[in-house]
């Protein structure tokens, strides 16, 4: 069977500064795969590769089978919502003017997939799926705590129905008490719907604990893994 991702080659420039030089790897479906490595040696930089958030100057990505950079935008559309990313930030990464259940909603409504009947009850249940209780969508981000947050981000990243997620230190800025509730819903997320993580993260006790696989970069370049 083929890998749901694999990256061959994989080089991001910055003007003169090449941010990933050669980057190589795959990931199956069901597994966990982190780029581990300091601040600024390119882990993100492939993150937003992978997900073609910034077009790479070389080498492929292959996923599920298709090879995404030499797609157009029109075609990679339909395949935007299998891979979707979960940021750092937890307020960052949602409207603050707007509730939790419009934000988790507007992934089903851009796709089509919304309906006055069934739509509001799909919210509750990815609520419900993260941990939140579904009376939480009536509230805004700043009425959240930070791991509250990050799992109405991660229930807005399931409203796509993805089969990867490329969680970009999805954990960094939360409590040491709260990491292990947002890394073992992860965890349960996967083992039910049999997700492929790409899990960049610079902590390698947190690596070690959650990951299947470890890829080590240093300045752009795997030196292991």
């Amino acid at each position: 069977m083929s890998p749901l991702l694999e990256v061959r080659e994989l080089v991001v420039r910055y003007g003169d500064f090449t941010a990933v030089d050669g980057v190589s790897f795959t990931l199956d479906a069901g597994e966990t795969l982190a780029l581990n490595g300091p601040s600024g040696c390119g882990k993100s930089s492939t993150a937003m590769a992978v997900l073609q958030l910034r077009r790479p100057d070389s080498g492929e990505v292959g996923f599920e089978g298709r090879e995404l950079t030499s797609l157009t935008e029109r075609e990679l559309r339909p395949l935007r919502p299998r891979m979707q990313p979960v940021f750092q930030d937890p307020y960052g990464s949602l409207s603050p003017r707007h509730r939790i259940r419009d934000a988790v909603a507007e992934p089903l409504k851009v796709q089509g997939r919304w309906t006055a009947t069934d739509g509001p009850a799909r919210v509750a249940e990815l609520l419900d799926r993260v941990g939140l209780d579904p009376s939480y969508g009536d509230r805004h981000p700043h009425e959240l705590s930070g791991g509250q947050c990050q799992r109405a981000g991660i229930a807005r990243a399931l409203a796509s129905e993805p089969r990867l997620l490329v969680l970009d230190e999805p954990v960094s800025a939360l409590d040491p008490s709260v990491r292990a509730g947002v890394l073992n819903l992860l965890a349960d997320l996967q083992d039910d719907l049999g997700l492929g993580y790409l899990f960049i993260c610079h902590d390698q006790a947190v690596v070690r604990h959650f990951a299947d696989r470890v890829i080590e970069i240093r300045e752009g370049r795997v030196i292991s893994g």
